[in-house]
Order: C-alpha cells, then sequence, then structure tokens
C-alpha cells in the first residue's frame, strides 16, 4: 500500500481514490494460469549411433539436451515428461512396433529436468522407429488437465520405419485437442525428408550441435509463448455482446477442420479467450443463421489477437392463436426474396437469426406465406397464426378426391384425400372450405360427392362423404 493511502487509513479519512484504490486490490478477477505441458519423444533407435560432426548422433544429442533442460529448471507453469521409443528391443531380426514407452511422466520442470536429464543419458539405441505408435500412445501421457496447454516435441533422426502413418495420427489428436501443432526435429536428416515431417508438425532442420542447441531454443521460445485468442461476435452498435453460437475453425483454404468451440462470454462479462496454433492460417464459421465467416486469419505468436466478426441478432418467435392441438406445423425460413431454405422452424420456439429481413412459409394448409419480416437486434418478432381446426372425414369406403379453399369466387387446391384410407383426419385452417370425392368402386362420374364446410380454429369437425 503506498504512503498516501496508509496515512488516509489512520486518520481515518477516506477520499475517492483511496477507496477505489483498496477495491480494486481485493476485487481485481483471478486470471486462472495457463500451465504448459511438454511431451519430449526421444528417438533412440539404432540410427541414432550414426556418425555426426565430431561424435555420434545419441551422444550429442545427450549432451545438448542435457544442457537445454538445466535451462527449463526455473521456467514457471511448466511440467515435462519425456517419452522414447526405439530403446528396449534389438531391431533385428524383426522390428519391435511398438518399442515405446513413457519413461518419465508429467511433473513440475523444476524436479523433472534432472530426471529427464539422468534417464536419457542412459539410454542406449536399439531398434526401430515407430513415430506414429508414439505420437498416438502420448494421448495417455497426457492426463486429464483443465487449464493445461499440451505440447509434444519430436527428437528424430529417421522416418517412420513401422507402416504407421504420424502425419494422420497427429492431424487427428491435434483435432481433438489432444496437444496443439507438434514440433519435430530433425537430427542430420536429409534434407528431403523435411516434406515428410511437415505435415505432421512444424519442422527444424538440424545440422549440426550448435544448431541443435539454436533450434531447441527457438522451439522452447515458440511453445512457451502465449498466444491467444478471442472471436468478438458484435451487436448492430459494433459491441462484443452476441454469443452462445457454435465456432469452427478451418485450416485456412481447405475444408480440414482444426477446432470446433462454443462461443462464450465469461464470467468477467467478456468473450472468452481461446489458444489457437498460431503456425496455421485460419478461415472461421460462426454458426448463426445464416452463417458469416472469416477468411485467412493470422495468428500473432506471443500476443492476445481479437478476431472480429459482425453478427448482430434477434429473435423470431412462431406461436398459435387459439386453442392448442396436437398439430404443430413448421416454417420454411428463407432470407427476403431468397429461396434457398435457411431454416425449418417449429411453431412454439424462439430462434436467432442475424438481423435482416426474411420470408416465411409456414406449413399449413393451406399455407400461408409471409413476407419481409424484420429481425431487430436483441428484439423479438412474434408472429402469430390461427390454430388450425381438425376436420375428421368419414367416407363411406376408399377412394379419390381433393379439399379446396373456396371464397365464394375461387375455388383453389388444398390437398388430396389419402386414397387408401376409408377415415382420416386432416388440420386445416379456420375457413370455407369445398370438397369433392368419388369412391374407388363407382365407375360413374356422376356419383361424385361434393361438400361445403367451414373450419373453425382449435375446433374438431367430422364430415361425412356420403
Amino acid at each position: 500500500m503506498t504512503g498516501m493511502n496508509a496515512i488516509a487509513l489512520r486518520s481515518g479519512k477516506f477520499s475517492a481514490v483511496s477507496l477505489f484504490f483498496i477495491l480494486s486490490i481485493f476485487l481485481r478477477p483471478l486470471q486462472a494460469q495457463v500451465t504448459n505441458r511438454i511431451l519430449f519423444i526421444f528417438d533412440d533407435s539404432y540410427s541414432m549411433y550414426a556418425p555426426w560432426n565430431s561424435n555420434i548422433k545419441i551422444e550429442v544429442a545427450k549432451k545438448v539436451m542435457g544442457d537445454f533442460l538445466d535451462s527449463l529448471k526455473n521456467e514457471p507453469n511448466l511440467q515435462l515428461a519425456l517419452r522414447c521409443y526405439g530403446h528396449t528391443t534389438f531391431f533385428k531380426p524383426d522390428r519391435n512396433c511398438k518399442d515405446s514407452k513413457l519413461e518419465v511422466p508429467f511433473a513440475e520442470a523444476k524436479a523433472n529436468a534432472q530426471k529427464i536429464k539422468q534417464r536419457i543419458q542412459k539410454l542406449e539405441p536399439l531398434g526401430t522407429t515407430p513415430i506414429a505408435y508414439s505420437l498416438g500412445e502420448s494421448v495417455n501421457d497426457f492426463t486429464p488437465c483443465g487449464n493445461c496447454r499440451n505440447i509434444v516435441i519430436l527428437i528424430t533422426d529417421g522416418i517412420e520405419e513401422c507402416n504407421g502413418n504420424p502425419c494422420e495420427v497427429s492431424a487427428m489428436l491435434q483435432k481433438k485437442g489432444i496437444f496443439l501443432r507438434p514440433f519435430v526435429i530433425g537430427v542430420g536428416l536429409d534434407v528431403k525428408f523435411a516434406d515428410v515431417f511437415a505435415c505432421m508438425g512444424k519442422f527444424y532442420d538440424v545440422s549440426n550441435e550448435a544448431n541443435f542447441k539454436d533450434v531447441l531454443k527457438l522451439v522452447i521460445t515458440e511453445a512457451l509463448s502465449q498466444t491467444t485468442v478471442e472471436v468478438d461476435l458484435l451487436d448492430i452498435s459494433k459491441k462484443p455482446t452476441e454469443t452462445d453460437v457454435d465456432m469452427t475453425f478451418y485450416e485456412a483454404g481447405t475444408e480440414k477442420v482444426k477446432y470446433n468451440y462454443l462461443h462464450t462470454i465469461n464470467h468477467r462479462g467478456n468473450p472468452d479467450t481461446l489458444v489457437l496454433d498460431p503456425d496455421l492460417k485460419y478461415d472461421l464459421t460462426v454458426h448463426t443463421l445464416p452463417p458469416v465467416e472469416k477468411k485467412d486469419i493470422s495468428i500473432t505468436r506471443g500476443k492476445h489477437n481479437v478476431i472480429s466478426l459482425d453478427a448482430p441478432q434477434g429473435y423470431l418467435k412462431l406461436d398459435l392463436d387459439g386453442a392448442f392441438n396436437k398439430y404443430y406445423p413448421s416454417t420454411i425460413v428463407r432470407k427476403s426474396n431468397d429461396m434457398k431454405t435457411l431454416n425449418v422452424q417449429d411453431f412454439g420456439k424462439s430462434e436467432k437469426y442475424i438481423c435482416g429481413k426474411y420470408d416465411l412459409e409456414v406449413l399449413t394448409l393451406p399455407r400461408i406465406y409471409i413476407k419481409g419480416v424484420e429481425i431487430k437486434q436483441s428484439s423479438t418478432n412474434s408472429i402469430l397464426i390461427p390454430t388450425s381446426g381438425s376436420v375428421f372425414f368419414n367416407k363411406a369406403g376408399t377412394g379419390y378426391g381433393s379439399v379446396y379453399t373456396d371464397d365464394g369466387k375461387t375455388v383453389t387446391w388444398v390437398c388430396n384425400f389419402n386414397p387408401g384410407l376409408q377415415n382420416e383426419i386432416i388440420y386445416l385452417q379456420p375457413g370455407r372450405y369445398k370438397l369433392v370425392f368419388r369412391l374407388e368402386f363407382s365407375k360413374e362420374t356422376i356419383k361424385t360427392v361434393e361438400k361445403n364446410f367451414e373450419v373453425k380454429s382449435g375446433t374438431p369437425l367430422t364430415v361425412k362423404l356420403f
């Protein structure tokens, strides 16, 4: 507390500034701290015995990794784990394509950096290179955690040798949110293999020991960068108040789904923060009615990114006027002067739509068409139609016929009878109607039955066709 505010407290004199200062300390919202979890997947296959610079690959890797792990001991909010492959079974005469093991489970970096360093020093290259299998097994390494960023750093000197598909496994686990896009460090690999690993994660080529140290530092810097994203769905006043709608992030220019989220306003009243892979560009679809989209979105690493889309919405509510019966019609909703169906909305419920004008086709008998229904920001436009009446048509037998509206001047077709039913119920809007019917076994036109009847809202009616 500052001296000025301490004096104010002792003297019993509180200024507005002093009170605000005190309250700001005790009422400041707590921000959840993200824990970074890094799983090192370390190649200890037989090829790591190959000469590389002044030594063999495994010895260079042990030394560089040891120094690097020492630098992580005091990193806050960081957990480390180690999985190795190719280290338990000699690769001849048969490959062991399940030679992969979590050697050091996740724990705070302060303790685990030394454990991982010690375990790596004891490794002896023996087996093959089951990269896809190791990635798949990592699902169990990342134990459930509500506020963690899961990161994989794969260090390998070779490509997949067990007929697995590392790219497919990596993409599937990223889509499920198991980990972010992996970092792949190729130790003394041929440059031609860069494309093989590019589909799996972000690839770094290590050509020598000094380069190895620099790449590890670069990877850890990128991995720990707190890159966050906020999606602002703007209302008509350009304020980010719209929410509770699904969002899909695609890899830009493709149909590959990377993330699906339900947009949320957090307890502080702001759009909730997401963590996305900053190495990709995205296309975003927000599944409003109709959907809104934004293409080719770049994420700036190490910063809080805000993606804004205009998504002002209001409500359309469909209700029946009068006594309810078991018949609830649906309504086809289209953008004004556009025949493409946007939604089929049931009566008795409200639905959110992007602000604008819409045309409705109410699936009653007969159809009701309502054009230019306007949806305004945060308002509800209620559409009320009469409840249909139920008409029981009692026929002397099966036959053919139709129902028409009849206003005394014009007769307009509404629907046909079901020729396979002797009796049937049809729900009709209030109004005057005419029916025309002939029994199936009557082979004379003059036997046609014609009747007029009136339907009232919510009221049952029986009409005899004989």
